[in-house]
């Protein structure tokens, strides 16, 4: 009899594995909380139109990427391929941005799809913290979220990260760039889709991964020659504040991220352990996104870290997160002492304590390695004798040392001992 798999490119997180997602999900979300970033849930599904207008009918996201369904009632609705998007569009229907003090500090997590040639490190089901600042265009946000990340990576443990750094310039200065970039495109011998390309958002062509095109590419015009005074103080003043907050960080000219959306700041997290899938993480600054999806002007700046990406560039680095054990204590009743136990076990829980029971009615031996598995600090073990005498037997389950308590003081006991 044949079972069901996973859909290819998808992964389940399964125990103990999943430790250590939850514990990366918690060391990036926990500097967000600190510093007034609350949180948002989105739908796993949007309409069409949002990724297609907001996030660019030129990118591989939109063109090949998304996945895309037809309800009942015929709306196209498209499971959400990127977070930001999303995030801006809650924002503007729960109209936070009108509630006063911008900007609106956002923090998410969750799981996002593209349909992706399935490879290490890239995966068509993959999960996400994101964090989005909407409405406030201050090179202070930019920086923010940029050391932010940074304190989130090396509270993990992580040390061979690299952060590129890049300025796209605006609305002012990016045409005229733009302009100069596909008369030099025009020029090169490019494929059909290629050159279409080229004609929608020339900067994509630039972030081609193919060295047939790598190579032309070389004389290309580079936009710092092509930004304004205002983006070449704005982009200054982002690098100054990272570097004041001992934040390195590498100068990348050729630095283009894969969505539309992006104006002045783009960053991303790069470690050299991943092989050619090395971004583990990046975002940047869209400040005309709002308008692009029918909202009001609102210059925002956010980012993504990928969180399967982070747990490889963990073991990469060989990091091993201490993750405490999920149980503290764990029973082990014989004869007619499971009723006792398993009420004892019940004010643990309620006490704070996390604690287990074994069941399927196992002997001591097998109970025992349960309590050895869940890795628990002592286990409680009694029996009728024990019972009868109105005590259990704590044992210390890394000394091995056992010593009776009486019933009514387990909980009290347990509490101090563990403390």
């Amino acid at each position: 009899m044949s079972t069901f798999q996973a859909p290819k490119g998808t992964y389940d997180l399964l125990p103990p594995r999943s430790a250590t997602f939850l514990a990366v999900r918690e060391a990036i979300s926990a500097p967000l909380r600190n510093s007034g970033y609350g949180y948002v849930e989105t739908p796993g599904f949007e309409n069409v139109e949002l990724f297609s207008r907001g996030v660019g009918e030129s990118t591989d996201i939109v063109s090949k990427e998304m996945y895309t369904l037809t309800t009942k009632g015929g709306d196209q609705l498209a499971l959400r391929p990127e977070g930001t998007a999303s995030v801006l569009r809650a924002a503007l229907q729960g109209n936070l941005h009108k509630l006063g003090g911008l900007p609106v500090k956002l923090w998410y997590s969750g799981s996002y799809y593209r349909y992706e040639r399935a490879q290490a490190g890239r995966y068509r089901h993959f999960s996400q913290v994101g964090a989005e600042a909407i409405g406030a265009e201050d090179p202070a946000l930019d920086a923010e979220l940029i050391i932010l990340a940074d304190q989130a990576y090396r509270s993990l443990g992580l040390r061979n990260f690299r952060i590129l750094l890049n300025s796209l310039g605006d609305k002012e200065c990016r045409p005229v760039y733009r302009e100069a970039l596909q008369t030099f495109l025009r020029g090169l011998d490019l494929d059909a889709e290629t050159v279409r390309r080229a004609e929608i958002n020339p900067l994509r062509v630039l972030d081609d991964k193919r060295a047939d095109v790598q190579k032309q590419l070389v004389g290309a015009p580079m936009l710092r020659d092509y930004l304004c005074d205002a983006c070449k103080a704005y982009h200054e003043e982002v690098r100054a504040l990272v570097t004041a907050a001992g934040v390195a960080f590498e100068d990348d000219e050729k630095l283009v991220r894969g969505l539309d959306y992006y104006t002045r700041t783009t960053f991303e997290f790069v470690h050299d352990g991943l092989g050619s899938q090395s971004a583990v993480g990046g975002g940047g600054r869209y400040d005309g996104l709002s308008e692009m999806i029918g909202g009001p002007a609102l210059p925002s700046v956010g980012w993504a870290l990928g969180v399967d990406r982070t747990v490889l560039a963990l073991e990469a680095e060989g990091v091993e997160l201490d993750i405490p054990s999920a149980t503290s204590v764990f029973a082990v009743a014989l004869g007619a002492a499971k009723p006792v136990l398993f009420g004892l076990v019940t004010e643990l829980r309620r006490a704070g304590v996390a604690a287990d029971i074994s069941y399927g009615g196992k002997g001591l031996k097998g109970a025992m390695k349960d309590a050895n598995r869940s890795g628990a600090r002592f286990a409680v073990v009694a029996g009728d004798r024990d019972l009868e005498e109105g005590v259990v037997q704590l044992k210390d389950m890394e000394s091995g040392e056992q010593t009776p308590v009486a019933v009514a003081d387990v909980v009290a006991t347990v509490r101090a001992r563990l403390a």
